[in-house]
């Protein structure tokens, strides 16, 4: 059986800051985040309401992994490109 799919997606939190994650599940994790409990990122905790802003298909575990250490390090206007499908995120991995 092979390695499910996961997805680098982008939250925005109620003050305006962005957060990234992966998940084999992005609705299911959005929802850990969201109850606030031991599964949500710390960092999220009395940040919400969160709102989706970006989500898409990476590929395996490993894949999503390393664009996500990717997009962590990019300043905000890229994160923003990347939202507004102006930046493609798998074109991280090519340099």
């Amino acid at each position: 059986m092979g390695e499910s799919a996961y997805s680098l997606y982008i939250v925005e939190c109620a003050d305006g800051s962005l957060y990234t994650g992966v998940a084999a599940d992005v609705e299911k994790r959005l929802r850990e985040h969201a109850a606030g409990g031991k599964r949500g990122a710390k960092y999220l905790r009395s940040r919400g309401p969160l709102t989706l802003r970006y989500s898409a298909a990476v590929g395996d575990r490993g894949t999503a992994l390393r664009v996500e250490a990717r997009v962590k390090k990019l300043p905000r206007r890229e994160k923003l490109a990347i939202i507004h499908r102006q930046l493609d995120v798998l074109a991280l991995l090519a340099d």
